[in-house]
């Protein structure tokens, strides 16, 4: 499944006082046919898109479909299968712009049915985008939506959305028994670079919270310090048996997102750096062992003057990724036209272009998507498996 995506940020920022939605700041509300175009043009048939849900929902139950009617239906016209982003670092003004409200999992639930029941022909969903940078960025780093920053609230929101995608989920398969459900997700790793027991116990407690919002996903137990610390930030112990028993998993592909800021490294004295160290290959290995489910790489980039070197090393991992044995189903450049104001994290609105996309904002194509296509004409009849052609995407 070759695919990129239209970035569809929507978060709230500066006490929840400026919306900062990237399908506006990116021209797509006005030129998004030319943009499916260039998807079409790029030979690509899968697409991760996000319908504004703060645009959708404007009240409780009810609903404004009309640019999801203009946009989709042009989709399916060009053959294009969307991977339908529900929930993207956001959500509508009348729930508080807070994944600390408990009534945003029920509330999102219906959203999601109503819009399964709307457009019943769509089999590909990611409920809610990166569940752990959501939580991380809104409720520990102070930075979007609710701008907390404690364990309680990080927790808090990290359980709101993973209830939200298993409530999702169990409606969607209501209306469409065979949807699969592709969760995107940041894949994480922290390096401790010195030998001293602080920076060890720092590194190995964030490399387990990393895995805690596909624990609830996948009903897998944690670990037990991080149990204890899920009852002491509020967590009940019959909230976390349901997490561990909704078995909403099965019709689940794993996405595993990757950038060069995914793996920061600890130092002496609590410092830390950003690089990338073991690479997609090694990082989403550990959650392949961890988890067992088929694999995507559902998110990457870089710097429109190393992007082309990046894509390489990305697909190159892959490959390996397949020739170890793991089922990887597909790959993702994200995004497709340049991405506004994500050097610093959608913190701040200073309209600056981020030069990540295959294509220019004036849709002019780039090096990276050159590189894209080329790859893509190479391998698009691959296997899942490689040497089992029986084993493919149908």
């Amino acid at each position: 499944m070759f695919a990129t995506g239209i970035e569809c940020s929507y978060p709230v920022i500066k006490n929840k006082t400026h919306r900062v939605d990237e399908l506006e700041l990116t021209d797509h509300y006005r030129r998004w046919r030319e943009d499916l175009e260039l998807v079409r043009e790029m030979g690509i048939r899968f697409l991760r898109y996000g319908i504004p849900y703060h645009r959708v929902n404007h009240a409780a139950d009810r609903y404004d479909w009309s640019f999801a009617d203009e946009v989709l239906p042009e989709m399916r016209r060009l053959g294009i299968e969307p991977i339908l982003d529900l929930c993207h670092f956001g959500m509508p003004d009348w729930l508080g712009n807070s994944f600390q409200n408990p009534e945003f999992p029920e509330a999102f639930a219906r959203y999601a049915r109503a819009f399964a029941a709307r457009y019943p022909w769509i089999k590909f969903y990611t409920p809610v985008n990166e569940i752990f940078i959501c939580a991380k960025f809104s409720a520990l780093n102070g930075w979007w939506n609710e701008q907390e920053k404690n364990d309680r609230a990080f927790i808090t929101a990290t359980k709101h959305l993973v209830k939200a995608s298993v409530l999702a989920m169990k409606e969607i398969l209501e209306i469409q028994p065979e949807a699969v459900f592709i969760q995107s997700e940041s894949s994480e790793r922290t390096h401790a670079v010195c030998n001293c027991e602080e920076t060890q116990k720092r590194a190995d407690w964030e490399n387990q919270i990393r895995f805690f919002p596909f624990d609830l996903l996948y009903c897998h137990h944690v670990r037990a310090d991080v149990y204890g610390w899920l009852m002491d930030n509020g967590v009940s112990s019959d909230e976390y048996e349901w997490f561990m028993s909704h078995g909403m998993y099965e019709r689940c592909v794993m996405g595993n997102d990757y950038y060069e800021t995914n793996e920061r490294i600890l130092q002496h004295g609590g410092g830390e750096h950003i690089g990338e160290v073991f690479g997609w290959y090694l990082v989403t290995h550990e959650y392949y062992l961890r988890y067992r489910k088929p694999v995507m790489h559902t998110e990457t980039n870089q710097k429109s003057n190393d992007a082309v070197v990046w894509l390489w090393r990305q697909w190159q991992n892959l490959l390996y990724m397949r020739e170890r044995g793991v089922p990887v189903l597909g790959f993702t450049w994200y995004s497709l036209i340049d991405q506004v104001d994500w050097d610093t994290e959608l913190r701040e609105a200073n309209n600056r272009v981020n030069p990540f996309g295959l294509y220019d904002m004036d849709r002019k194509i780039r090096p990276v998507g050159e590189a894209y296509k080329q790859i893509i004409k190479e391998y698009t009849d691959i296997s899942v498996v490689p040497r089992s052609e029986i084993l493919s995407i149908t």
